[in-house]
């Protein structure tokens, strides 16, 4: 049965999970030693880094991603490893971002992603056969499983059966192991009242004479006899368990004292076991992840510091194919996991979840404790955010200090980002922006003025190519009340937009400087988008053009257009992942081989519409499931050299392409019914693109 406050709870333990990342990730270097991070840092009790925006990580992109097994699959069935499998091959984008593609010999992510792309398909994708077992046996077993634990409450066994599913793509016995026990912790977290319940249900998970259970029960009985000194059971470690008697990179086994030694030590604490598993060395990303899950589950929203949570401000980035799935508001996602625990559950979720998750729209009620959703401010002298419970179930506070005329100051959302933004190339996150011109912004905003004049909001966006803010209608809030504002997104002629808000302003004078709060509530993002991308306008950022991830092949920016150089099979992929109906234009040049296609529809790098050149004197509408398909073949005379405008309208199950205004093919296919948009070729060859145009449609 769903446990009460279940949606919170997620929330706490995918919060607790990033947390546990962020503040591992800058000391996982190998140079970063046990003794190195002693001596530079000593006891650890906040981020050793400030980051302004933390870079994607691979240890929060597999658990976001792997589970899409569920929505793309496995969505009216029992899941099978090979859904995973298939997840890894359509989310993925080979050689770059998501996994850790250290060589098919070291990294054993890399190894099972070449696998599955051989046709491997997962459990033996991952088996100590395929791999050996050293490969087999790394941590990767138990890092990207977090979500599962998540979305099984107190139901141990499933939770450690689908974790091991997953697992099973990428690892292989003590690897599954890993896999079985966090997922089995994770999942009794939601009811046990101590840390050693949960390990407790994680030994319960996995066999008895296991490596796993043995490294587990030596660090429980050091810790009976030493209860007191984290270190000296670090030490233990390292001289029973350590790194020199398990061959590879970052072995499961010492990693797993850790997390033991964490939870024991920790004793419950959230702050106190991450900074425990981070002090300890080792895999110390991945460590802190896996502990902030439990801890974040077992405490409770409310067991996470401030200065911990701050920080995050709600809002985390990843590297899939997908820009859009990219920008991840961490209230909504937690929102859509829970709804997917219900879904496993067989119980029907309540309608305030249900109404927290809107796909393809951006919508933010601020109902779960604390949360931000990632919106930022200017100018924290004269106002500044926090959230608040004074007003309904929950808002975004904003509050108003001393302002008289002249003063300003922006409170904003952002649905895209660019390089400059991040401190690191780490995992290379891209970026489709989550609005767009021609899309409605509402918000709920209640004013509460103790002093001073009116109080003015000005919505406002900002165009990323300039930097220049397009200012909107200005409007007075009444007070005491709540005030529903509305604007449309402005056209931004070919640039992305990267701040959505608004401009508080007061004429009140000096001796009366305006002071109070608004709240606001209910900030929403929808209806039909219509926008162009001018690549006089885009950069190349994290490898790739924005705002566009590429899949295979050489892309670049030259004379005012983008140019594919590609060498055998390539793509590239952006727009809403979930645009139904549209028409997508584009004006292209082929300048050698003979595929150059417009993509639409596209869930993926596997699955996906095409539809354009495919051979000396053809056009062809193919779909591609894990394979292609030609749906549709007809003769048409193309040259090399020349600029075609290509069109392609797509709307329920009707598919209509156009060359030049000249309808070409018209079909019917029902496969896809929704997807991002872009660019592909089949073969070797080269396309320019000089204009790139999409239009939602009803």
């Amino acid at each position: 049965m769903i446990p009460e406050k279940y949606a919170e709870k997620v929330y706490a333990g995918f919060l607790g999970m990033n947390v546990g990342i962020r503040l591992g990730a800058p000391l996982e270097p190998a140079e970063w030693t046990y003794e190195r991070i002693l001596q530079v840092h000593g006891e650890i009790k906040g981020y050793v880094k400030d980051y302004t925006m933390f870079s994607a990580d691979d240890d929060a992109n597999g658990p976001i991603f792997f589970i899409r097994a569920l929505y793309d699959d496995a969505y009216n069935r029992e899941m099978q490893a090979d859904d995973v499998g298939k997840a890894w091959l359509n989310y993925c984008r080979e050689g770059i971002g998501m996994i850790w593609w250290g060589g098919e010999d070291v990294s054993t992510e890399h190894r099972a992603y070449l696998n599955l792309k051989r046709g491997i398909k997962a459990p033996e994708s991952g088996s100590v056969e395929q791999n050996g077992i050293v490969l087999a046996e790394q941590i990767g077993g138990q890092i990207f499983i977090d979500t599962w634990g998540l979305m099984f409450p107190d139901n141990i066994e499933k939770a450690a059966h689908y974790a091991e599913m997953a697992a099973s793509v990428s690892h292989d016995k003590e690897g599954l192991y890993g896999a079985r026990f966090m997922a089995a912790a994770i999942a009794k977290a939601y009811s046990a009242k101590s840390v050693d319940e949960t390990i407790d249900a994680g030994l319960s998970m996995i066999p008895a004479d296991s490596t796993y259970a043995k490294v587990v029960h030596a660090v429980l009985d050091f810790h009976k006899q030493n209860p007191n000194d984290f270190r000296a059971c670090r030490q233990y470690l390292e001289d029973e368990w350590g790194y020199d008697k398990y061959p590879g990179i970052c072995h499961i086994i010492p990693n797993a004292g850790v997390c033991i030694l964490a939870l024991v030590y920790g004793e419950g604490d959230f702050a106190r076991t991450i900074e425990i598993a981070t002090m300890c060395s080792w895999d110390t990303d991945c460590n802190a992840g896996n502990v902030g899950t439990i801890t974040g589950v077992l405490g409770g929203i409310d067991s996470i510091p401030a200065h911990y949570r701050e920080p995050i401000n709600d809002c985390i980035v990843a590297s899939s194919v997908s820009g859009y799935l990219n920008i991840l508001d961490i209230p909504t996602f937690s929102a859509e996991l829970a709804l997917l625990g219900y879904k496993m559950a067989g119980e029907t979720p309540p309608e305030k979840l249900v109404d927290k998750v809107k796909p393809g729209e951006v919508f933010f009620d601020f109902e779960m404790p604390g949360s931000t959703h990632g919106f930022k401010m200017d100018r924290a002298f004269k106002a500044f955010l926090r959230h608040s419970d004074q007003v309904g179930d929950g808002s975004l506070e904003v509050i108003i200090d001393r302002m008289f005329e002249g003063d300003q100051a922006k409170i904003f959302y952002k649905p895209f980002y660019r390089r400059e933004e991040f401190y690191d190339e780490k995992y290379k996150p891209t970026f489709a922006p989550t609005a767009y011109s021609g899309q409605q912004v509402s918000v709920d905003i209640y004013l509460d003025k103790m002093q001073g004049s009116g109080i003015f909001i000005t919505p406002y966006i900002r165009n990323t190519y300039s930097k220049e803010c397009v200012k909107l209608e200005e409007i007075e809030l009444n007070n005491q009340a709540w005030n529903h504002i509305q604007f449309t997104l402005p056209n931004t002629e070919g640039a992305m937009i990267d701040e959505i808000g608004y401009i508080l302003e007061s004429p009140s004078i000096l001796l009366e400087r305006a002071f109070g709060s608004v709240f606001l509530k209910n900030f929403h993002i929808h209806g039909k988008a219509e926008y162009s991308i001018d690549f006089s306008k885009q950069v190349i950022e994290y490898r790739c053009v924005t705002p566009f991830a590429h899949q295979n092949g050489q892309w670049l920016l030259s004379d005012h257009k983008m140019k594919c150089i590609c060498e055998d099979n390539c793509s590239s992929y952006t727009g809403n992942y979930y645009t139904k109906d549209a028409i997508l234009e584009a004006e292209i040049q082929a300048i050698t081989g003979g595929s150059h296609n417009l993509i639409f529809r596209a869930q993926g790098t596997q699955r996906h519409y095409l539809v354009g050149f495919d051979g000396d004197g053809k056009v062809s509408l193919l779909l591609n499931d894990f394979g292609y398909q030609r749906l549709a073949t007809v003769p048409f005379e193309w040259n090399a050299g020349k600029n075609y405008c290509f069109k392609v309208e797509f709307k329920k199950s009707s598919i209509r392409f156009f060359i030049d205004d000249q309808l070409v093919i018209e079909h019917e296919d029902h496969q896809l019914s929704s997807g991002m948009v872009g660019i592909g070729c089949l073969d070797k060859g080269e396309t320019d693109i000089f204009s790139f145009h999409v239009k939602e449609i009803n």
